[in-house]
């Protein structure tokens, strides 16, 4: 086993679950899906994860990959975007690196040269090549997927710029990896948009989504049985009742005529049966419709019916006159034309192709400004061109997709309910950053450019990081550092604006949430372009937690005790706030160091653990980590004290709110063999209650927490039995005891013993 290995088996032990996080196990799964699911497609994608995860283990085997570092592939530098699989752990394949792509083959077809990348590298610093990207500049029609896609134009612009020696000391940076990396452009049909408008989807991905909503099989063969096979069953019926005198069916010898008519109906149902395939319940022969065909079929072949065959004749007669009544009667005639009607509704796949009309005429690769015309009722004209009915609705299902695509500020997303969760909005944030970001450059071209260098940036997955060592950050680019001398300081008050209103949207619309670290990464970037000082602080992985905390969680700790010293929030965790500012306004004064052992010992300590001894518990390691979030409030003292955010709908309201939340996730702790999750996610939506009651002036405060018991009453019995300790802890709180005394207990989301608010064993 070499050191890669070891470190492996040590860093990543099982997970929570039982399921390995060492990344030898990961293929197994990908590997399965990859032989064994039902959809080509999938099975497609899971075979490239399979060869992805055979590079993460070759790599590892070999020594090329470093785990855990900021450079983990042997011989590129930190700014390369390498390719990144699940859990962090990196292939030995950068991002834009591999074949090339059809448009570079373009490129090089246009240029006269080799389809190398280095040849496409030169011919970029010739004058032609420089005269396109310099078009490319100014027309902004461009699209920059991976960000070293975007650093041959800032060479242009720096040479335009006059800027020799920043375009000399770039190409020197790049030139090494010229015959690998991709460093020019994707030439793109219209520019990118600037406005603050942003977007969940484009229209080209809603239009790719709906291309792929086949007919529903299931729908379809409901309606071929309703169209095609209950008439002729219909047809086979009233052919046989003509045989039927004053007692039963085939009471009469039949004419020439009626087998004649009888014949022409079996050749039709052979070619129904050649033409309409989805429906097969014709075909029993012991269900009623497939009885009288066979008996019709002996009957025109001229050999008698046997006692048993006609039996069962008479009877299916019998019995389909009795349940729907004969064909042509009032009651027989309104039911089939009640079935006609139904079947005769358009399906969704035809309405996906009128949607798929409309969203045609729209530049695909940005959303849409209004969806109200995509998806409104089908007009006359299109009802001539289609088989919808004038008037007919688009499905919901059609509608949410194209709303998926609607250009809008994040508030009106929201409220439109296309950005449905924290994780969601952390998705759309970078688009907002990077229009915000750019406004600190004077150049448009500039300015469009490192936009787009960002959004490009933000595409980039995570690493596995160990000793608390940092993402790269957009500004370690070679070429986005070659433009810093360009920026201006008009970038800080848009960037404060725009920080102040991602925070109270966040915090107003996905209360008793945590906030995602990609979100929180927005927020730190946006604080930096606004020069404020905020720390804001990431939630860490408890499998690979070290036991050590970088020193902005003693800052963000700082800001809390600022805010929260002496309020509920404070009493209810037990937090001795005085200490922790003096702990952090001690630690600001010192020299800088890479962690703040003074708070991890805190943590450790309030934990219930040995400060310095290292477990291997993950509900030992997740405790710790809870304490800082408890301390720091998980970003959200950093939000109303440093920001400045004030939600709309105020502290109070935001309470109640996050209790409710409380109370749906703890509904699920019910008969759930698994409830860890549960728990955690209670207890961080009850830790955001008290934070936002802790806000709350004093009357506005007991009024919240008198509403708890009667909210918590309206969900099942079982949830306000199980949060009934929480709820006297509270009070008892409130009243100046502590919680976690006599029936009153301390909801906190991990322990190392079993969690109150489990379900019992049973006995």
């Amino acid at each position: 086993m070499n050191a890669n290995h070891a470190r492996a088996e040590r860093e990543f032990p099982a997970g929570a679950d039982g399921s390995a996080a060492c990344p030898e196990a990961m293929p197994a799964r990908a590997f399965l899906t990859a032989h064994t699911h039902h959809d080509a497609g999938t099975r497609e994608r899971a075979g490239h994860r399979v060869d992805r995860w055979r590079a993460v283990l070759t790599g590892m085997a070999d020594g090329t990959l470093t785990i855990g570092s900021r450079t983990p592939v042997a011989g590129l530098p930190a700014w390369v975007t390498p390719e990144v699989v699940r859990g962090g752990f990196v292939t030995s394949e950068p991002s834009a690196g591999g074949p090339l792509q059809p448009y570079e083959h373009e490129l090089a077809s246009h240029a006269g040269v080799p389809a190398e990348r280095r040849a496409l590298f030169t011919y970029c610093l010739t004058e032609a090549g420089l005269a396109r990207l310099y078009g490319l500049l100014d027309s902004g029609r461009y699209e920059i997927t991976v960000p070293e896609e975007g650093a041959l134009l800032t060479v242009a612009w720096l040479v335009r710029a006059q800027d020799t020696a920043g375009a000399l000391g770039l190409v020197e940076t790049l030139a090494p990896f010229a015959d690998r990396l991709r460093f020019t452009p994707r030439p793109a049909a219209l520019p990118a948009p600037t406005a603050r408008a942003v977007h969940r989807r484009t229209v080209a991905e809603a239009r790719a989504t709906l291309a792929r909503r086949r007919p529903n099989t299931a729908i379809e063969t409901q309606r071929e049985a309703l169209t095609v096979w209950q008439p002729f069953a219909d047809e086979l019926l009233t052919h046989w009742l003509e045989t039927a005198g004053p007692g039963p069916v085939a009471d009469r010898a039949p004419d020439e005529a009626w087998r004649e008519r009888g014949a022409a109906l079996l050749r039709r149902y052979r070619e129904l049966a050649a033409a309409h395939t989805l429906c097969t319940a014709h075909r029993d022969p012991k269900g009623n419709a497939g009885i009288l065909r066979g008996a019709l079929e002996e009957t025109v072949a001229g050999r008698p019916l046997t006692p048993r065959r006609l039996g069962l004749l008479r009877h299916a007669v019998e019995s389909m006159v009795r349940k729907r009544g004969r064909p042509g009667s009032a009651g027989h005639t309104e039911l089939r034309a009640q079935q006609a009607a139904q079947a005769a509704r358009p399906s969704h796949h035809a309405f996906a192709q009128l949607v798929l009309h409309r969203l045609s005429a729209l530049a695909q690769h940005a959303g849409a400004a209004d969806t109200a015309p995509l998806v409104t009722a089908v007009s006359p004209d299109e009802a001539r061109h289609t088989a919808l009915p004038a008037g007919a609705a688009v499905p919901a299902p059609l509608r949410t997709v194209v709303e998926n695509a609607l250009s809008a500020p994040l508030a009106t997303l929201v409220e439109r309910g296309v950005v449905t969760s924290a994780e969601v909005l952390a998705e759309l944030v970078p688009q907002l950053v990077a229009a915000t970001g750019a406004q600190s450059y004077r150049d448009e071209a500039l300015r469009t450019l490192m936009a787009a260098h960002y959004r490009a940036f933000r595409n980039r997955r995570s690493l596995l990081l160990l000793d608390l060592a940092r993402q790269v950050r957009a500004d370690e680019l070679p070429w986005v550092r070659a433009t810093a001398a360009y920026r201006t300081g008009d970038g800080r008050h848009p960037a404060r604006t725009a920080l102040c209103e991602l925070g109270e949207l966040a915090v107003q619309a996905f209360p008793g949430t945590l906030l995602p670290n990609p979100l929180i990464r927005e927020l730190g970037v946006l604080a930096r372009q606004a020069e404020t000082d905020a720390p804001f602080v990431e939630e860490l992985a408890v499998d690979i937690f070290m036991g050590t905390f970088t020193p902005k969680f003693l800052a963000a700790a700082g800001v809390a005790a600022g805010l929260l010293e002496g309020t509920l929030y404070e009493r209810y965790y037990g937090i001795d706030y005085a200490a922790v500012r003096d702990l952090a306004a001690t630690r600001a004064g010192g020299a800088r160091t890479r962690t703040a052992p003074d708070f991890a010992k805190l943590c450790t300590e309030r934990a219930g653990q040995i400060p310095g001894s290292r477990s291997s518990s993950l509900a030992a390691s997740g405790g710790v980590i809870e304490q800082a979030q408890i301390l720091t409030t998980h970003n959200l003292a950093t939000l109303v004290s440093r920001v400045g955010i004030r939600p709309e709908p105020g502290w109070e309201h935001l309470a109640g709110v996050c209790f409710r939340t409380v109370c749906k996730v703890t509904a699920r702790v019910h008969g759930n063999p698994r409830p860890l999750a549960m728990i955690k996610d209670a207890a961080y939506a009850w830790r955001q209650m008290i934070f936002h009651l802790s806000l709350c002036a004093p009357a506005a405060q007991a009024r919240a927490i008198s509403r708890l018991d009667e909210d918590a009453a309206r969900h099942p019995g079982h949830v306000s039995a199980r949060l009934a300790p929480a709820l006297t802890g509270l009070r008892q709180t409130v009243a100046g005891g502590v919680p976690d005394t006599g029936e009153g207990r301390l909801l906190l989301g991990w322990s190392t013993q079993r969690h109150w608010l489990r379900p019992a064993r049973p006995a």
